[in-house]
């Protein structure tokens, strides 16, 4: 009987969770399982991972064969470096001592990373709410310079300068009349 581990998918619609189980490859997707090793939820950030390591690596290590994102969700959690370091013991390459320590060292480098990340990820959320409210304080303010733009008593441009203008064109267009009525009084007097 193939043995996998794989997603069982729960939830609602849209809003999906999963459990990470060991089944019979022949079962359906939703179908029985013959063992619950845990579960994800990809909605949340970073994603919710809860997984029962000492039941998912006994799998592992009896031949169950882990679905692509099961297998990510494995070498996220460091089962599978935890198989790699057993076979090393196995073969004779270093003692369990030292594979544990090794072990050690990479489960609290990884937490480190995943806490870094956690903080990252909240800063920014944070930085983002932040500039959210910046700019809906600058729109609001412009709402209302513009209300009071609007409620202000427009002011007249003074008359003088509509005066002086129509004295030019006026200037211009008496010249212009002149110029044409020499013009024309030459060329008269030419035939």
């Amino acid at each position: 009987m193939p043995v996998r581990l794989r997603l069982q998918r729960h939830g609602r619609t849209k809003k999906p969770f999963y459990f990470i189980v060991v089944a019979d490859s022949r079962s359906p997707r939703d179908g029985a399982y013959i063992e619950r090793v845990g579960d994800y939820n990809p909605l949340t950030t970073p994603a919710t991972i809860n997984i029962d390591t000492d039941k998912a690596f006994d799998w592992v290590m009896k031949g169950a064969e882990p679905s692509d994102t099961v297998k990510r969700i494995l070498t996220y959690k460091g089962i599978l470096y935890k198989k790699h370091l057993y076979r090393g013991v196995r073969k004779g390459a270093f003692t369990q001592e030292e594979a544990d320590a090794k072990y050690e060292v990479w489960v609290a480098a990884k937490g480190d990373r995943t806490q870094d990340r956690i903080a990252m990820l909240n800063a920014a959320k944070k930085d983002a709410a932040a500039l959210r409210a910046a700019a809906e304080t600058d729109k609001r303010n412009s709402r209302a310079a513009a209300k009071v733009a609007a409620a202000a008593p427009v002011e007249e441009a003074p008359v003088v300068e509509e005066i002086a203008v129509e004295e030019i064109v006026v200037e211009a267009t008496e010249t212009t009349v002149a110029t044409d009525t020499t013009e024309t009084t030459d060329t008269a007097t030419a035939e």
